[in-house]
C-alpha cells in the first residue's frame, strides 16, 4: 500500500515549487522531520530536501533560476537555498565511509535506500516526492510511527557507535514522539552510556536543553537515571533531581508557565552543584548566572518585589521551585522608580552619599508599598529629605 504525504501549509510556501523546479524532477525528495511531523499533523518547522545532485550543480541549478545559496556545509555535502525567502536545506545523498562516534567520513552517493541507511532512527528516515507526495520507506518507519515508538535502524550498537550522540537523541525523540519504548534501542543506550564521554560538552548541553523541554521529559528523564544514562557525564543527577523536576513539571503546568530548560535543569542537579555543572556543560554565561541564581530561595517581600531586584526571569524560576505563588508575576511589568536623585537635590540634599542613602531609603518602602504610583513617591520622597536633614 502506497502512502502519500498529506497536504500542509508548510507545502504551500512561497519559493518552494520554483527549487523543486529548478533541481529537477525526480532528483530530489523531502525528508526527515518535515515528512514525519506533517504524517502525525504537526507543525513543521525546518525544511530538508535529499538530492541527487551534487552540491556545486545544486548551487548552479538555483543561481540560474534566481535562488539565492549559501555554502552552510558544502563539504558534507549541504546548501542552504533561499527561495522567494523560504529556507531549505539541500543535501547530497550520502554514505558513510568511516566513523568514530564523534565524526564521519562521508562520501556521496545514488541510491536513496543507502543515504536512508545512515540515519539514526526509522521515524526519520522516510522521504518524500515533492511533486507526488508518495511517502519512501525502507526501514518500517511508518509503522514506528504510528506505533509511538522511536527505533534505531538497523543494530542499534552500531549506530551509537557511528555517532555516540544517538543515545540521547533516542531518549529526546521518545521523550517527544514515544509511547512504549523500544527495548533494544534502551539496552542498547544503557550498555553504552559511557560512550558519551567521547563527546564534547556542548552537544551534551544541546541535546539535554531540548530533552528537558519535551512533552514525555519527566518519566524518560527518570528512566535514564534509573538506567544510568547519566552517570559517566552528569553524575550529580539522581532520584532527588528527578524528584525535584517532576514537582517543578507539576507547578508549571498548574500556574499555566511553559517548560523552561534552564529552569528544569536546575531543579534536576542539586544547587550546591549548579556552577560546576554549567561549566561542565559550557552553557552561556546568561544560562549559567541563571542556572546559579535559579536555587536562591523566592525571599519573604513577595514575588513583585523578588522580581523588581532579581528581574521577572529569575524570580518566576527561584518562586516555581520554592513552591511560592508566581500569580502576581502574570501579565506584571517590573516598574521603573519614577524619582531621581536629581529630585532629592531639589529638595535640599546635598549631592553624595545622603542622596544615594534618601534615595535607596524611599525605593525600599515604595517596594515594601507594593510600587505605589508617583504622588506617594513623592511623599515619600519629602519624608526622607526630611529626615536626612534632621539627622533621624
Amino acid at each position: 500500500m502506497v502512502t502519500h504525504l498529506p497536504d500542509a501549509a508548510w507545502r504551500h510556501r512561497a519559493g518552494l515549487d520554483r527549487l523543486v523546479a529548478a533541481l529537477g524532477a525526480g532528483n530530489a525528495r523531502w525528508v526527515g522531520g518535515a515528512v514525519r511531523d506533517t504524517l502525525l499533523g504537526r507543525d513543521v518547522s525546518d525544511l530538508d530536501l535529499a538530492t541527487l545532485l551534487a552540491p556545486e550543480e545544486v548551487i548552479r541549478r538555483c543561481t540560474d533560476a534566481g535562488i539565492r545559496t549559501i555554502p552552510t556545509g558544502i563539504a558534507h555535502g549541504t546548501v542552504t537555498a533561499v527561495s522567494a525567502g523560504t529556507v531549505v536545506e539541500v543535501t547530497t545523498l550520502r554514505r558513510d565511509v568511516s566513523t568514530d562516534g564523534r565524526h564521519a567520513v562521508i562520501a556521496p552517493t545514488s541510491d536513496w535506500r543507502e543515504d536512508a541507511a545512515r540515519r539514526d532512527f526509522t521515524m526519520n528516515a522516510l522521504y518524500a516526492d515533492p511533486a507526488t507526495g508518495e511517502v519512501f520507506d525502507w526501514f518500517g518507519g511508518l509503522a514506528d510511527l504510528a506505533a509511538g515508538r522511536v527505533r534505531f535502524i538497523g543494530d542499534p550498537y552500531q549506530r551509537i557507535a557511528e555517532d555516540h550522540l544517538r543515545i540521547l537523541r533516542f531518549f529526546r525523540f521518545h521523550a517527544r514522539f514515544g509511547d512504549a519504548i523500544d527495548g533494544d534501542g534502551l539496552e542498547a543506550c544503557a550498555a553504552r552510556a559511557n560512550d558519551l564521554m567521547a563527546l564534547s560538552r556542548e552537544r551534551i548541553a544541546a541535546e539535554l536543553l531540548k530533552l528537558l523541554v519535551a512533552p514525555a521529559a519527566v518519566p524518560v528523564v527518570a528512566l535514564m537515571a534509573a538506567r544510568g544514562i547519566f552517570r559517566p557525564v552528569l553524575p550529580e543527577i539522581d532520584g532527588a533531581g528527578v524528584a525535584r523536576l517532576a514537582t517543578l513539571a507539576e507547578r508549571e503546568a498548574a500556574a499555566g508557565i511553559a517548560p523552561d530548560a534552564v529552569r528544569r535543569l536546575a531543579a534536576l542537579v542539586p544547587a550546591a552543584a549548579a556552577e560546576a555543572v554549567g561549566a561542565r556543560l559550557k552553557l552561556s554565561n546568561a544560562d549559567r548566572r541563571r542556572l546559579l541564581a535559579a536555587t536562591a530561595g523566592a525571599g519573604d517581600e513577595g514575588p513583585r518585589a523578588l522580581a523588581y531586584r532579581v528581574g521577572a526571569e529569575i524570580a518566576r524560576d527561584r518562586l516555581l521551585l520554592a513552591d511560592a505563588d508566581v500569580a502576581p508575576l502574570a501579565g506584571w511589568t517590573p516598574p521603573a522608580l519614577p524619582l531621581s536623585g536629581g529630585a532629592l537635590v531639589a529638595r535640599g540634599l546635598a549631592k553624595g552619599p545622603d542622596v544615594a542613602r534618601a534615595l535607596k531609603a524611599v525605593e525600599t518602602r515604595w517596594i515594601a508599598e507594593g510600587f505605589p504610583a508617583a504622588a506617594r513617591v513623592e511623599e515619600l520622597a519629602d519624608e526622607e529629605v526630611a529626615n536626612a536633614l534632621t539627622g533621624r
